[in-house]
């Protein structure tokens, strides 16, 4: 159980100097090109390592680092487009455009109210 812990940090700090890297290197003065392509690229490789992981091709410990570990710290937004294809694969249209809609809308309106909150708090 340790072992599986430690697999996810490991690909956790693999993922998260990937991520910086990529922020560093590509321009996103006009436009975050850095965080949509990691966005786009994360959830194209976690739909991968998902389809690896049910077809045996990965281990758990595999899947752990890379999923979990490697592209969760990688970039959320592929969390959530496999998520969100997990509902639509299981016919909850419903639920996944519900999902979908909340987090596009709710979560900058949060991001920006968190934004002007930590403004006000520290100035």
């Amino acid at each position: 159980m340790f072992s599986h812990w430690l697999l996810v940090a490991l690909g956790g700090a693999a993922g998260a100097v990937l991520r910086f890297y990529i922020s560093e290197t590509l321009p996103s003065e006009a436009f975050p090109w850095a965080t949509l392509s990691v966005n786009l690229v994360g959830s194209f490789l976690l739909g991968i390592v998902m389809a690896a992981s049910l077809a045996n091709v990965l281990g758990e410990a595999e899947a752990l680092l890379l999923g979990v570990g490697v592209l969760g710290a990688f970039t959320t937004m592929s969390t959530f487009s496999v998520e969100t294809m997990m509902l639509m694969e299981d016919g909850r249209w419903r639920t996944a455009g519900i999902y979908v809609m909340t987090s596009a809308v709710v979560g900058p309106l949060l991001a920006w109210f968190g934004w002007k909150s930590g403004q006000t708090w520290f100035g």
